[in-house]
């Protein structure tokens, strides 16, 4: 294929090399820092990031942040989950933008508690976030490097802030000293602080938006969990399989060698991107794959990834789209949709820009 940005490489569409992809060592994220590679986002990949490091980078990484999504910890979380849920739509007028008043400030009120990120500086960051995951058809290159410097800025403040005044949220956590050998750079605290909070409210935002437009679609599934609130946590793995929430295929990744990927040898030096949600809809691993069907056994779907770089906060999502999707059902029995639905464009996140619902 022809990428957006950076030239020819392999897309990888069937969830059997999808997996194999994103399990093997010998497709590297690190060898993309830097580089011009294939890829959506007019960004170059930048170094320091929990995103682009393999191995022993990697899992050093992942040991010091993982603490904070355990099974455990995200429990914890469910009754303020609850509590922001009800004060939200408590708020929210009839008829009213569910995005504007839902489904984005509970992700993004989630994320700035548990980073401890202002949420009055909301504003600011979501324009700069829409700026990164920006694509061909939405923010100009030179506007998604101005929103990463911003965001890198604003990063750089809150870390020197918490070795001033140290805090007990997750950046506070993070910042605190600790032996030379477990902890993270200066660049590395201030990356992983945006890689969080960008993909800790894009993806939930969009996907809780978007799961409410397809049961919208499917009246009766949404009558279904209505009446029987127990089925909504398969229902949900369902929805994360069936919808595609990324606009196009996901991270680079380079060869490190030459490796026989399903009918094709990829030679070492080249480019792959993957395509989650075609592997979601994969005939071979889903029967009836285009349908939604909230009773089926959906086993491990792709929306969270596969690997070492297996979505960190999925759990956390899981819990948001939960107590968010449960509370719209039992409070609003009467939910519908009030005017068409305007998609975005020129995003790597699909949802809608507006959701306007009655009840």
């Amino acid at each position: 294929m022809t990428y957006p940005y950076g030239g020819e490489g392999w897309l990888v569409t069937s969830y059997e090399e999808t997996k194999f992809v994103l399990g093997d060592p010998r497709f590297s994220r690190a060898l993309t820092v830097g580089q011009d590679v294939p890829r959506m986002l007019p960004l170059i990949a930048p170094g320091g990031s929990i995103l682009t490091h393999d191995g022993a980078d990697h899992a050093r990484m992942r040991r010091l942040v993982s603490k904070a999504f355990t099974v455990r910890r995200i429990e914890e979380l469910r009754p303020r989950a609850q509590q922001i849920t009800d004060d939200l739509l408590d708020r929210l007028p009839n008829p009213g933008d569910l995005v504007e008043g839902f489904t984005m400030p509970f992700p993004v009120t989630i994320i700035c508690e548990l980073l401890g990120v202002p949420f009055e500086d909301r504003d600011d960051f979501q324009t700069w976030s829409n700026q990164v995951v920006s694509t061909v058809g939405g923010y100009t290159p030179e506007e998604a490097m101005h929103g990463m410097m911003k965001l890198h800025a604003y990063f750089v403040d809150l870390v020197a802030k918490r070795r001033a005044h140290p805090t007990d949220d997750l950046m506070g956590a993070l910042v605190a000293p600790r032996d030379n050998e477990d902890r993270l750079s200066e660049d590395e605290l201030v990356r992983f602080g945006i890689t969080l909070l960008v993909a800790g409210h894009e993806t939930t935002a969009n996907m809780l938006a978007n799961s409410v437009i397809t049961l919208f679609e499917h009246p009766d599934d949404m009558k279904s969990l209505r009446e029987n609130p127990e089925k909504l946590p398969n229902a949900i793995e369902e929805l994360l399989r069936y919808i595609p929430l990324g606009s196009g295929a996901g991270f680079t990744r380079i060869a490190t060698e030459d490796v026989q990927v399903g009918n094709a040898l990829v030679k070492q030096g080249d480019a792959l991107l993957v395509v989650v949600s075609s592997a979601n809809r994969d005939e071979a691993m889903y029967a009836n794959s285009a349908e939604l069907d909230l009773e089926r056994e959906v086993g491990q779907h792709m929306q969270f990834g596969h690997g070492i770089h297996f979505c960190l906060g999925s759990q956390l999502a899981r819990m948001e789209l939960q107590v968010a999707l449960g509370a719209l059902l039992r409070r609003m029995p009467g939910l519908r949709l009030a005017e068409p639905v305007e998609f975005r464009k020129g995003s790597l996140v699909r949802g809608p820009l507006k959701l306007v619902v009655a009840w």
